[in-house]
């Protein structure tokens, strides 16, 4: 009999996982991908309609694992009429270039599509549904029976042998929840619709930034001047448009900064280092942790470590010294001095040492994260996490050149909110009232920009899964000592199953981004879909071919489904 295999999903999580198992050449099985919206392979954070052509990725070209081809060999060969469509020109084609999000739904579109073509050939028979909704799923001995509502017909059922959950992102398909009240700034087409007003965002990371950029070109557009420089110039009758983030610690992310790629190895902060700790199982295994990242770094920058103390400070102290400087400035001066520090690197090649350390070890932390104490993993995630997360997330230098030209054009702020504020979305009034130091501001359009947040098992949307106990959430340490243990996601294991011995091992997989954060908190992005999809790749082709029966297979008759 022939082996079943199915996606529900179909952006680059799947893309990737489905990439690397067909790199294993595991023989006929069949393949079936759900996929609720019209077409395939573009994903919530690149297809358009839900992002605005000016959004743009915040990874570069050279960063992105290739496919059937590397994105800049797939971008050489497009017409110069195709390549205005991309909204870029063949100049601005490189290695090292950003590009807008919607231009990287096209290449996954193009890659799964050519990646399929390639499976039927090999004689995998593959069925794509789009505008099909998988509602549930149910785990029996015999594999997964997944309820599938087409949009034009009832609930059916589907069985498989093997399922992948790559959901994704969790976004309400209509952002405005209250009158002037949006839980996300997506889709962009509804935030485009914002009249010129007062508008309050809740964030400064990227997520923010591409509902600034969204908010900004439905109200005038960005342009350079006789000099070069980016500007605003705002549309008629928008003076009253003016935005402000809000921001915990005041501050705008910093602009990408030049590293070599692929990453050089570390010396000190390594997998292994991890592994021995993980083994001995100190009992402040963060602390151990934190002076094996104080070793690397300045063995990285030596110049840095005299300057920042390190050999003395805790993990505390260096995290809250990370910050202080740059919160001791006006945001947007050090946005400018760090965006003229990261352009004159680019063009000189040159690598910050201390900036590079940090960005290659948040990976290998990030394995101690399901060992640690409910006490530590708090520790963690205020105080550690958001050093990594500043590093890795920078933005694009456009990104930061958009935000200083709304600065100086008057249209954009960023407010320090603390720690102790609150948000009031209930008022009367539209929009919603910050409640901060015993003032009250009220806007009457405010859009809750701060990314992806973990999800507990409540919210996964398999109900059944959930009734049948496979999916439920990591167990709070009974010395945590607190009546609200922080969300550390759902139980899996490293290789993405939830671990559960009521369902048969390699029958479920779950790489659905908000349950997983928990356990895996840097796991956003492309980079990570390509290394979960290489680790349940493998699984899935170990699994058919531990299943391929030792008798000669016969003749399959293969159909490639109309993909749209």
């Amino acid at each position: 009999m022939t082996r079943s295999v199915a996606f529900v999903g179909a952006g680059p999580t799947t893309i990737y996982t489905l990439h690397a198992l067909l790199q294993e050449q595991v023989g006929p099985f069949e393949l079936t991908v759900f996929e609720k919206q019209a077409n395939v392979g573009r994903g919530t954070p690149y297809r358009p309609g839900w992002n605005d052509p000016a959004m743009l990725s915040n990874i570069a070209s050279v960063e992105i694992p290739p496919l059937e081809e590397p994105l800049v060999e797939w971008l050489d060969r497009q017409s110069n009429e195709r390549l205005v469509e991309l909204h870029i020109s063949r100049e601005q084609i490189d290695d090292r270039a950003f590009y807008p999000r919607v231009l990287l739904g096209e290449y996954f579109y193009e890659q799964l599509h050519a990646m399929l073509e390639r499976a039927v050939r090999s004689g995998v028979v593959v069925d794509v549904r789009t505008r099909c909704e998988v509602v549930d799923a149910i785990s029996a001995d015999d594999g997964m029976t997944l309820l599938v509502r087409p949009e034009d017909g009832s609930v059916c059922e589907a069985r498989f042998d093997h399922v992948v959950l790559a959901t994704g992102h969790q976004w309400p398909d209509q952002p405005e929840v209250r009158p002037g009240y949006f839980l996300s700034p997506w889709p962009a087409s509804e935030i485009e619709k914002i009249p010129a007003c007062r508008i309050g965002i809740r964030g400064s990371s990227l997520t923010a930034i591409d509902a600034a950029v969204a908010l900004a070109v439905s109200h005038g557009k960005f342009v350079e001047d006789s000099e070069g420089d980016l500007v605003y110039a705002p549309g008629a009758d928008t003076d009253s448009f003016h935005m402000t983030m809000l921001s915990r610690k005041g501050l705008l992310p910093e602009a990408d900064f030049y590293f070599p790629i692929p990453y050089e190895p570390l010396a000190i902060c390594t997998d292994q280092a991890i592994d021995k700790l993980l083994a001995t199982q100190p009992e402040d295994l963060l602390d151990h942790a934190f002076g094996l990242f104080k070793e690397e770094l300045a063995a990285a920058d030596s110049a840095y470590a005299r300057q920042v103390s390190l050999e003395h400070l805790s993990m505390e102290e260096f995290c809250d010294g990370y910050f202080a400087e740059r919160m001791a400035a006006d945001p947007f001066v050090w946005a400018e001095r760090n965006l003229a520090e990261a352009q004159g690197n680019y063009q000189a090649g040159r690598t910050v040492g201390w900036r590079y350390a940090i960005l290659r070890m948040h990976e290998v932390i990030q394995r101690l994260i399901p060992s640690l104490d409910d006490a530590d993993f708090r520790r963690f995630s205020r105080f550690f996490k958001p050093v990594f997360v500043d590093d890795y997330a920078t933005v694009p230098h456009e990104s930061i050149k958009r935000m200083l030209a709304l600065h100086k054009a008057g249209k954009l702020d960023v407010m320090r909110v603390g720690e102790d504020y609150r948000i009031d979305s209930y008022a009367a009034e539209s929009g919603a009232v910050l409640h901060l130091d015993g003032d009250e501001i009220h806007f009457p359009v405010f859009i809750e920009a701060t990314g992806q947040r973990a999800l507990p098992a409540k919210d996964f949307p398999f109900a059944s899964l959930r009734e049948q106990g496979i999916v439920r959430d990591v167990a709070a340490s009974p010395s945590a000592g607190s009546s609200r243990p922080p969300s550390r996601g759902i139980v899996v294991d490293d290789q993405f199953h939830p671990i559960s011995p009521d369902i048969p091992t390699d029958q479920l997989f779950c790489l659905s981004l908000p349950f997983i954060m928990g356990r895996h908190p840097f796991i956003q992005g492309i980079t990570s879909s390509c290394e979960m999809g290489r680790i349940v790749g493998a699984e899935l082709a170990a699994a058919l071919a531990r299943e391929r029966p030792g008798t000669l297979v016969p003749a399959i008759q293969t159909k490639s489904a109309a993909v749209s």
